[in-house]
C-alpha cells in the first residue's frame, strides 16, 4: 500500500465529504460538482488501496479505512495551517492569514471592523465565513478557524471568551403600530401580537423567548425566517413584530418603514464575543485581530475570560 499518488486537494476534500456524508453538498462546498468530487475521493480511494465509504440505500457511510483517512486527513490540514501561522510569526505583521468566522447578525458590525484591520495590516490574508449559530458551533469544536464572533456565549463547550461591544436587542414594528410612540409599553401589551422570529437556535431568538418567557408571554409566530433582511420587510409590510438586534438597522433609520418601540425591559443588552477553544494557541495576527475588536468596543469591552463547559 502507498499513500505517494495522494494530493493535497484530495486530503482537504475529503473530511468535507466525511462531514456532510453527502456527495452534493460536499461539493457545493468546494465550489466542485458532484461528479469531480466523486473524481477524486475514488482516486484517493485508489492511492489508499481500500473503499473509503459505502452507500446503502440513500445514505452514505465511512468505512473503517474512510474514517482513519478523514482523521489523517484533518491532522495533516491543521500541521500545515500551524506551518502557515509559524511562517507568518517570523514575518510579524507583513504577511499571515485569519481566519473568521460570524453568525449572520455580526455582518452589520465586523466586517467594518475587519476592513479597519486590513487597511492598517495590508499583507494579511482574511478567510471570512457568515454561517448560523449551528454551523459556527460545528467549525468550532473542529477548531476550523482562529476566531468565532457570536452573541451567545457556547454552552457545553470549554473556550476562551471575549467580550467586545455591546449588541442591544430591540423591539421592531412596522410604521404606524398603535404602540409606536407610546411610552414605557408593559410588556403584558404584547399578548396576542403576531411575531417573525428568526430560527430555533439563533442566539437573537433565544434572547427574545427568554423575555418572553420571564413575563409568562405566548408569542404568536407568524413566521420563522433564517435571515435578518426577512425579518425587517416582513415587518415593514406589516406582519409582525420582530426582535432584532439594534446593529441590523444601521442602513434603514431613515426609511421610515419601522419603529422601535418602547417596550419595558428593552433593550435587551446583550453582547459581542470573540470565542476560540481552550488551550488553542493564537497566532500573532489572531491577537493583534482580537486587540483590534477589544479597543473597536473600549469602554464597553469586559475583558477575556476561560470558560469550561457551559452547562
Amino acid at each position: 500500500m502507498t499513500l505517494r499518488h495522494a494530493t493535497l486537494h484530495q486530503l482537504r476534500s475529503f473530511p468535507v465529504l466525511a462531514r456532510h456524508l453527502n456527495m452534493t453538498r460536499a461539493a457545493e462546498e468546494l465550489h466542485l460538482t458532484p461528479a469531480a468530487l466523486s473524481i477524486q475521493v475514488k482516486q484517493l480511494a485508489e492511492a489508499v488501496g481500500l473503499p473509503l465509504h459505502e452507500q446503502i440505500g440513500k445514505r452514505l457511510f465511512l468505512t473503517e479505512a474512510g474514517r482513519l483517512v478523514d482523521a489523517a486527513s484533518r491532522d495533516i490540514l491543521s500541521r500545515l495551517a500551524q506551518l502557515a501561522t509559524d511562517l507568518a510569526e517570523t514575518q510579524g505583521l507583513e504577511r499571515g492569514c485569519l481566519r473568521v468566522s460570524m453568525v449572520s447578525t455580526a455582518k452589520y458590525l465586523v466586517p467594518r471592523l475587519l476592513g479597519e484591520f486590513c487597511r492598517a495590516h495590508p499583507g494579511i490574508e482574511v478567510a471570512l465565513e457568515v454561517i448560523n449559530r449551528d454551523e459556527i458551533l460545528d467549525r468550532l469544536v473542529r477548531n476550523q478557524d482562529d476566531l468565532y464572533i457570536m452573541g451567545r456565549v457556547p454552552e457545553g463547550l470549554s473556550v476562551v471568551v471575549q467580550t467586545f461591544m455591546d449588541n442591544p436587542l430591540v423591539m421592531l414594528a412596522p410604521a404606524g403600530h398603535p404602540l409606536a410612540g407610546v411610552h414605557a409599553v408593559d410588556p403584558a401589551r404584547l399578548e396576542g401580537e403576531t411575531f417573525i422570529m428568526r430560527e430555533q437556535g439563533s442566539g437573537t431568538r433565544l434572547a427574545a423567548e427568554d423575555f418572553f418567557a420571564s413575563h409568562r408571554l405566548r408569542p404568536r409566530v407568524r413566521m420563522t425566517l433564517g435571515s435578518n433582511e426577512a425579518v425587517k420587510q416582513s415587518v415593514a409590510g406589516g406582519l409582525g413584530l420582530a426582535v432584532l438586534s439594534e446593529h441590523t438597522l444601521a442602513l434603514d433609520v431613515a426609511s421610515g418603514a419601522f419603529a422601535i418601540l418602547d417596550v419595558q425591559g428593552f433593550p435587551l443588552l446583550r453582547h459581542w464575543y470573540a470565542v476560540y477553544p481552550t488551550g488553542k494557541q493564537l497566532s500573532t495576527v489572531s491577537r493583534t485581530f482580537l486587540e483590534h475588536l477589544t479597543a473597536a468596543g473600549a469602554p464597553q469591552a469586559a475583558g477575556a475570560r476561560d470558560h469550561g463547559p457551559v452547562l
